[in-house]
């Protein structure tokens, strides 16, 4: 008998790989051990894809379902989405001795989402290196206010769990309130969001910026993702500040000091990373929207955050500019962009922005819920940041489906799930042109 050999491109590889640690985390949720009782494989599924995704959408609490081995299953799960199968699978390989071949850097190259083969490798051992440092001087940071409040043993997992969890920008958290007790806390606010905000900008960023300390150095990528997340974060702070502050549901209630904190810390949580210090479902509904909006532009590419990428809106807002001002190549600081940036800007855009209708669309008919509630959920989902206004504990098992497919989605990325289900096609022949009329 002789058996066909399946030729896989690598988005169609890393989805597969991506669908079998899935399952086999979902087959270790569903063990007796893992829970203090037992689940359905729909919430198992759930969670795990939640933890894969580093999304932090969650339809039970974590810190009261799940046992301790549970709990270490759902952070091992996150650092695995977080860093990337294939950046462990070359992890592996170079503590056997292994030669990574010219497929395998492909893989890795698509994982990563680099624009070339070119130290790959050299990228994915700096990409664990930064990663256990900054998580390990973060657990060191949260455990001196951890540990005198909890002891030792269960203030160092907090610690540990807390730190990879914001890292990875995945938002489960081990309390019932989320950050919601820490709200004026420098120590919790300070560390949290630095991981949260070092993890979205992106590796490829942070190597940059070891490489080369001068900013004026900086590849155009790297000023572009530190100048907008900058200014977007300050820009997103005063708006939340001035809409929230007398609202008695959130910030109303709280101290000069602490509506500071609030404001920050929700702020930046929104570029996918799912913690939380006020009360999210009393949020008025133009913070929401705005936090919507934040949530949809998402993290730096080639970061553990979602959405269609702080690059990807800033390219389109870019070709706006351009062509109203009536150029036609696309110029930023003095580099010209290639036509082909634009096009899958584009692309992504339109492909993130017509799944998210679809979404809720399907969950405005299934779910009992206010339409502003499911839009939230279901753009925290596509953006994987983990926020929500409730509806997470209370969706249908359709619900529950449509928002598992859409943390997909947003972590694996639209145009890689668009090439994995149809494979391009190079036109090799020209036609003549025509207009057609737009706008």
């Amino acid at each position: 008998m002789k058996w066909r050999t399946i030729n896989l491109s690598p988005p169609q590889l890393l989805i597969l790989l991506f669908l079998i640690f899935q399952l086999l985390g979902t087959g270790l949720l569903m063990l007796p051990v893992a829970t203090v009782e037992p689940i359905h494989w729909i919430d198992a599924f759930f969670t795990i894809t939640s933890a894969m995704t580093v999304t932090g959408l969650v339809v039970f609490d974590t810190g009261t379902i799940y046992t301790t081995f549970g709990e270490v299953i759902i952070m091992l799960w996150i650092q695995l989405g977080g860093l990337g199968i294939m950046s462990f699978a070359v992890l592996v390989f170079i503590m056997l001795g292994k030669k990574i071949g010219f497929k395998e850097r492909i893989l890795i190259q698509q994982s990563l989402n680099q624009t070339s083969l070119g130290g790959v490798i050299l990228l994915v051992k700096r990409l664990f290196l930064f990663s256990f440092i900054i998580e390990g001087i973060a657990m060191a940071c949260l455990a001196t206010r951890w540990v005198p409040e909890f002891g030792w043993g269960k203030g160092l997992y907090f610690s540990l769990f807390h730190s990879i969890s914001a890292f990875n920008n995945a938002g489960f958290g081990l309390l019932p309130d989320n950050m919601m007790r820490y709200v004026g806390d420098p120590v919790i606010n300070i560390v949290i969001t630095f991981l949260f905000i070092v993890g979205g900008i992106g590796f490829t960023v942070l190597v940059d910026m070891w490489v080369k300390p001068s900013f004026r150095k900086l590849s155009l990528h790297s000023k572009l993702m530190i100048i907008g997340t900058l200014v977007l974060n300050s820009v997103a702070m005063i708006i939340i500040f001035l809409l929230e502050k007398d609202n008695p549901g959130t910030m109303g209630k709280l101290s000069g000091m602490e509506k500071f904190w609030a404001s920050y810390f929700q702020a930046v949580s929104p570029r996918t990373a799912g913690f939380n210090s006020i009360d999210l479902v009393q949020l008025k509904d133009p913070t929401a929207f705005f936090m919507m909006l934040l949530m949809f532009v998402g993290a730096g590419s080639a970061s553990t955050g979602g959405g269609i990428k702080l690059t990807t809106f800033l390219v389109i807002i870019f070709a706006v500019i351009m062509h109203l001002q009536g150029k036609n190549k696309m110029v930023i600081r003095k580099r010209t962009i290639d036509i082909s940036v634009v096009y899958k800007s584009l692309s992504i855009a339109t492909i993130s922005v017509l799944f998210v209708f679809l979404s809720i669309f399907i969950l405005s008919i299934t779910e009992k819920a206010d339409f502003v509630t499911i839009i939230f959920e279901v753009i925290s989902a596509f953006g994987t940041v983990g926020l929500s206004m409730g509806l997470t504990y209370e969706l249908t098992w359709i619900g529950k489906i449509v928002i598992i497919f859409t943390m997909f989605l947003g972590k694996v990325g639209p145009l890689t799930l668009a090439f994995t289900l149809a494979k391009p096609k190079t036109e090799k022949v020209g036609y003549p042109t025509e207009d057609i009329l737009a706008g």
